[in-house]
C-alpha cells in the first residue's frame, strides 16, 4: 500500500517549525505563558492554601491569553493585529464618515464661474491699460 502525503498548494502559508513541531512565535508565547503561569500556580497554592485544582484553574486563567496569542490566527493575521484593527475601528476612528461627492455638473459650474471671473479680471486690466496709455 502506498501512503500519500498532502502538500499544500500555497507554499506561502507553510510556516517553519523550530522545536517540537512549533513555530518560533508559538515557542515564545508558550514559554512566556509558562514563565507567568507557574509562579501564579505556586503563589495560589502557598498563599491562599488552596487545593491543587483551584491553583490549576487560576494558572490556566492567567496562561490563556498567551495561548490565544500563540495559536489564534484569522485570515493569516495573528491576534494582536486583529485586536489593533478592532480598536482602531471601534475607538480611534470616527463612527460616522462624511461622504462628499464631487458632482460633475457642479464641477462644470465652478469651472464656468472661474472662467467668467478670469475674463472679467482680464477685461478690467485691458480697459485700465488703454486708459493709462492715452
Amino acid at each position: 500500500m502506498a501512503s500519500y502525503i498532502s502538500i499544500p498548494r500555497d507554499l506561502s502559508k507553510v510556516k517553519t517549525k523550530v522545536f517540537f513541531n512549533l513555530t518560533k512565535r508559538q515557542l515564545i508565547c508558550f514559554g512566556s505563558g509558562a514563565a507567568v503561569g507557574l509562579p501564579v500556580f505556586f503563589a495560589i497554592k502557598l498563599l491562599f492554601g488552596a487545593d491543587i485544582s483551584s491553583a490549576v484553574m487560576g494558572m490556566m486563567f492567567v496562561m490563556l491569553p498567551f495561548f490565544l496569542f500563540a495559536m489564534y490566527e484569522k485570515n493569516g493575521q495573528p491576534l494582536e493585529k486583529l485586536l489593533k484593527q478592532i480598536i482602531n475601528a471601534k475607538f480611534k476612528r470616527p463612527k460616522i464618515r462624511s461622504y462628499k461627492t464631487n458632482n460633475y455638473y457642479a464641477c462644470l459650474l465652478r469651472q464656468a464661474a472661474a472662467e467668467r471671473e478670469v475674463k472679467r479680471i482680464v477685461s478690467k486690466r485691458h480697459v485700465q491699460t488703454k486708459n493709462t496709455c492715452a
